[in-house]
């Protein structure tokens, strides 16, 4: 198969995924999927039972974090840092490409997130966000924002670091979209001494097929990263932080992050952003339909 050739059925396969269809997977495709998930079959066994041994002697366990960062190595991901990330103290305010961002970023710096309530019904993956103290929140029950709030301010006294997602979607790596500050609230006013640091997460030529976009179902798009073949590079920009006592509100905090995650996507990318053409409807996790495209190689 010619590069250009390949090139154009990879596109097909990433807008019948957009779609909604299910990526056809081939033979070779399934034997990875089978060796990805039994390795991490295997962590999960040998992790989490450590982790629940080390929280009857202390509280501060470090095995999540170590089986969030092997599971992004397992699946592929070959993650680099650039900057320093803070330890304690910190709001982080990222853009989203993937699921495998909270895998990455978690695996950084030991983060605990702020994601979909949908994601907590997710089998074992609902579970797993569980261990690492995510913070669920219904973005359309516009009537609970302020307890959601209120459990992020126990979640940031309590884990010492947060991550937002305020695209309140994922992308393909290529796009940044407004900001949604609801649950920048939480800065209204600030906690004593909490920074926030903006992140730039970059899948380089890769996010286009690792980002979660459109119709996509959770399962296909876990079903495409298992299966793919060799690794892809995520490189993380933990930007300058600053503090948002100097901003006045939550949407000057925006728009002060965004603006710094911008200029370093477009550094990353070296070319203009492109405009989202999907939905940007939070995902759903829905089953996969039928496509009728040829295997994945």
């Amino acid at each position: 198969m010619s590069g250009s050739t390949a090139t154009t059925d990879a596109d097909a396969w990433r807008e019948a995924a957009a779609r909604g269809e299910s990526t056809p997977v081939s033979p070779i495709g399934w034997v990875r999927f089978a060796i990805r998930f039994a390795a991490l079959v295997l962590l999960l066994a040998v992790m989490v039972p450590l982790h629940y041994a080390w929280r009857t002697i202390a509280y501060g366990s470090p095995f999540p974090m170590l089986f969030l960062r092997w599971t992004a190595r397992i699946i592929g991901a070959r993650v680099k840092t650039i900057g320093t990330p803070l330890k304690r103290d910190v709001f982080f305010i990222s853009n989203h490409v993937s699921w495998v961002d909270i895998l990455a970023l978690a695996g950084a710096s030991g983060t605990a997130f702020v994601a979909k309530q949908e994601l907590s019904e997710v089998p074992v993956i609902g579970w797993l966000c569980k261990l690492n103290r995510t913070v669920f929140v219904k973005r359309e029950n516009r009537m609970n924002v302020a307890d959601q709030i209120n459990d992020l301010r126990e979640a940031l006294a309590d884990n010492w670091s947060v991550t937002i997602f305020p695209e309140g979607t994922t992308t393909d790596g290529q796009s940044l979209l407004p900001f949604k500050t609801s649950m920048m609230s939480v800065l209204e006013p600030p906690p004593d001494g909490v920074l926030v640091q903006p992140v730039m997460l970059d899948y380089g030529e890769f996010g286009e097929w690792i980002g979660w976009v459109g119709d996509e179902s959770g399962i296909n798009n876990a079903k495409r990263v298992f299966a793919r073949k060799g690794t892809f590079q995520l490189c993380i920009h933990f930007l300058e932080p600053f503090s948002p006592v100097e901003f006045c509100g939550r949407k000057a905090i925006g728009a002060r992050s965004r603006s710094e995650i911008e200029a370093a996507l477009l550094a990353a990318l070296g070319k203009p952003l492109r405009e989202f053409k999907h939905d940007v409807a939070p995902v759903r996790y829905n089953a996969p339909k039928q496509g009728d495209l040829p295997p994945l190689e």
